[in-house]
C-alpha cells in the first residue's frame, strides 16, 4: 500500500459515468489515493472495463455476487479500507466527479483545522455549475448549507452526503460502519451524523465536486416513477431510524417531514395515490421498530 488514504468508490450499471469518476480520482492534483472500488453486481460490462482499462496497482476491485445497495457497498468498501490501514478513506458515488484539486483541499483544510475534526465534505455542484440541491450538507436537523454559508470557506456541518467526504478512520473503528442494512438512502446522513455527534465537522467550499446525477433536486415521492416505491420505503423506514436517534427534535423533524410529504402526494401526485401513502405509512411504521445491527471494527492503541 502506497497511500494513506482510500477513495471508496459504490457502483451499478454506469460504467460511463464511473469511467470519468475513476480517470478523476486518479488524476487528483499534489496528492494521491488508492482506490476501494465497489461493484454491486453490474451487467453492463463494468467487469470488463476495470479489467482491460484500470488494472493498476492501486485500484483495488471487488464485485459483489448480490446488490448489496449503496449503503451495504459503502459498508463493504469502508470496512475493508479501515482493516487494510488506511489512515483515511475518501467516499464517494460513482457519478461523483471530483475537481482536480478536490481531495488535496480538503486534506489541507484538515491539517489547517489541526486535525482536530471527524469529517469533511467537499461543495457539490451540478452539471449546470449550480449548487447541487439534493447534496447541500446540513447545518442543524431542520436547515442546510445556504447561499451565504457557500460564500464562506469552511463552514461546520452535522450531516453530510455520500459524494465526497473524507472520514479519518480512527473515527471510523471509535463509531462504527455505514449502515448496510439500510439498503439505498439516509445511510450516509445518519453515518456522518453519527460522526459529528461525537466531533465537529466541516464543509470544505475549496473541494468541489460535480454530481452528475439526472435531477439535482431532491427525491420527491409525490412525482417520481411508481417502480421507485421499494426504494422509498427504504427512505422513510431510514429516516425514521436516523432521527430518533436526535430525541423530540429528531421526531418533530420527521413526523414534518411525512406529514409535508403525505400533501404533496395529495396535491401533485397523477397517479398511484393511494401506493405512495401507504409506502410512507408503511415505511414510517417499520422504522419505529428498526434496529439494524452497528458494525464495529476493533480499536487500534
Amino acid at each position: 500500500m502506497k497511500n494513506e488514504i482510500a477513495a471508496v468508490v459504490v457502483t451499478y450499471n454506469r460504467k460511463t459515468l464511473l469511467s470519468e469518476c475513476l480517470n478523476r480520482i486518479l488524476n487528483q492534483e499534489n496528492i494521491s489515493c488508492d482506490i476501494v472500488l465497489i461493484d454491486n453486481g453490474s451487467t453492463d460490462g463494468t467487469e470488463e472495463m476495470i479489467q482491460t482499462q484500470y488494472q493498476r496497482p492501486e485500484i483495488i476491485y471487488r464485485k459483489v455476487k448480490v446488490n448489496l445497495g449503496g449503503a451495504g457497498g459503502f459498508q463493504y468498501g469502508v470496512k475493508y479500507a479501515v482493516i487494510q490501514g488506511y489512515k483515511f478513506v475518501w467516499i464517494m458515488d460513482d457519478d461523483t466527479m471530483p475537481e482536480n484539486n478536490a481531495l488535496f483541499e480538503l486534506v489541507n483544510a484538515g491539517h489547517a483545522l489541526e486535525d482536530n475534526w471527524g469529517f469533511l465534505s467537499s461543495a457539490v455542484y451540478w452539471i449546470d455549475g449550480k449548487v447541487c440541491m439534493a447534496n447541500r450538507p446540513k447545518v442543524t436537523l431542520f436547515s442546510h448549507v445556504c447561499a451565504d454559508r457557500c460564500r464562506q470557506e469552511v463552514v461546520s456541518v452535522i450531516m453530510s452526503s455520500f459524494v465526497s467526504i473524507l472520514v479519518k478512520t480512527d473515527v471510523i473503528r471509535e463509531v462504527g460502519l455505514p449502515i448496510g442494512e439500510y439498503f439505498i438512502w439516509t445511510d450516509d446522513y445518519e453515518f456522518s451524523g453519527r460522526i459529528s455527534r461525537n466531533y465537529p465537522c466541516y464543509m470544505i467550499k475549496r473541494s468541489k465536486v460535480i454530481h452528475a446525477m439526472a435531477n439535482h433536486s431532491k427525491a420527491d415521492i409525490a412525482i417520481d416513477d411508481i417502480r421507485r416505491l421499494d426504494r422509498y420505503f427504504c427512505l422513510y423506514r431510514n429516516d425514521v431510524h436516523c432521527y430518533r436517534n436526535y430525541g423530540v427534535k429528531g421526531w418533530i423533524y420527521i413526523i414534518l417531514k411525512d406529514i409535508y410529504a403525505i400533501f404533496n402526494i395529495l396535491k401533485n401526485s397523477r397517479d398511484g395515490k393511494r401506493d405512495r401513502l401507504k409506502t410512507i405509512l408503511k415505511g414510517f411504521k417499520e422504522g419505529v421498530c428498526f434496529n439494524p445491527q452497528l458494525e464495529m471494527l476493533e480499536r487500534i492503541f
